[in-house]
């Protein structure tokens, strides 16, 4: 049971590897759209997911509906408004990330000509309103649909109009950690620069290179926090995610709204619509995946700020930053610790619309996107 500190500290401990065992996770969001260029409702989806099921696929249930598939250490999850996302297995190195993304499309090219759908590999969907778009039997993703929009105006197109490429790294000591995670935090600008491919809002010009970071920018649960640019130990993120509201508890397969309190009223077995529980591991890392900051730390970090690219560039953006992170991070820490943190994140607010025409420091976002690039 997680009932101090010093198990959430235990647990982030947990994820510490020999460097010669580092992995690299990938997950890459895709919308789908039928004949009629709309969203892929849910019937569709179980269509598409029968499919797949020939190619070696074995089906996630919920309640008795099929919300996800999985072969071997990948899966293919549902997001709320059906795009499908592919959590890749934890792999050695950017070719083998690259060629499990290629078998993967070859699979789904298969399914998708087949059934008449289209793959549409954009940051924001670029035709529908929100409105026009379909749901799916998720139990979480009602419960989020009501609560989410209540601090964060965009949180729903957040939830069902946005698609990112999100990397998954590993770190070698809380050292290595904190090292990491000040570098991750201080290239958010740079990122959504650099990967900006949702301009396109409803068939018109959005006027934003990145709408999508401009969603997650006003999403419940997202942002980045000053504390991120701290030299952030185990034990500060533990505080920070004690301190953070939970937004739902899974208890006896049934989603209970968590919006009234924090993990910490968890801990202290304070929740009363769930028998005064203590949370257990399996609650912790709900809570931890739960929180939409532009990274975040399980027992491994999470890189959140890329929008999605098309098939030929899926894997542009785990190479820069795996070249940075694994390659060349005591340069890359030097030199972003002699940025301003205030500066980063008028900069991170700026980037979605200016792109690499942002200020950081003295230089626009091109000239720091070149000097990262010689780094990784």
């Amino acid at each position: 049971m997680i009932d101090t500190k010093e198990k959430i500290i235990e647990y982030f401990k947990s994820g510490i590897k020999d460097t010669k065992n580092f992995k690299i996770g990938i997950e890459h969001e895709k919308f789908l759209f039928d004949e009629k260029n709309k969203r892929l409702d849910y019937s569709k989806i179980k269509e598409m997911f029968s499919a797949l099921i020939e190619f070696g696929w074995k089906p996630i249930l919920e309640n008795s509906n099929i919300i996800g598939l999985n072969k071997g250490g990948k899966n293919i999850t549902l997001e709320p408004g059906n795009q499908i996302e592919l959590s890749g297995d934890k792999l050695n190195h950017i070719h083998e990330v690259c060629a499990e993304s290629q078998d993967y499309l070859f699979e789904l090219k298969q399914v998708t000509k087949k059934l008449n759908i289209s793959i549409v590999s954009a940051g924001f969907d670029p035709i529908s309103k929100l409105n026009e778009i379909p749901n799916n039997p998720k139990q979480r993703y009602k419960l989020m649909t009501k609560d989410m929009p209540l601090d964060g105006e965009l949180s729903l197109d957040m939830m069902y109009r946005t698609c990112g490429t999100q990397l998954n790294i590993d770190y070698n000591s809380e050292k290595d950690f904190i090292k990491k995670f000040k570098v991750v935090n201080s290239i958010v600008p740079i990122s959504i620069a650099l990967f900006a491919n949702s301009s396109i809002i409803e068939k018109k010009k959005s006027n934003y290179l990145s709408y999508r970071s401009k969603v997650w920018q006003n999403t419940s649960r997202g942002g980045l926090p000053k504390l991120f640019f701290e030299e952030l130990n185990f034990e500060k993120y533990a505080d920070f995610i004690m301190n953070f509201p939970i937004l739902f508890i899974l208890d006896k397969d049934n989603y209970i709204s968590g919006q009234k309190y924090t993990f910490k009223n968890f801990m202290d077995k304070e929740i009363g619509e769930i028998g005064y529980r203590l949370p257990n591991e399996n609650d912790l890392s709900i809570h931890l995946s739960t929180i939409f900051t532009e990274n975040r730390l399980k027992k491994y970090i999470e890189l959140r700020s890329m929008d999605t690219c098309g098939w030929d560039c899926l894997c542009s953006g785990p190479a820069f930053n795996v070249g940075i992170l694994y390659g060349n991070l005591d340069e890359a820490y030097e030199l972003i610790s002699q940025w301003d943190k205030d500066k980063i994140i008028n900069a991170y607010l700026e980037a979605p619309r200016k792109g690499f025409n942002t200020q950081l420091m003295g230089k626009d976002l091109l000239y720091w996107a070149s000097t990262l690039l010689s780094l990784s």
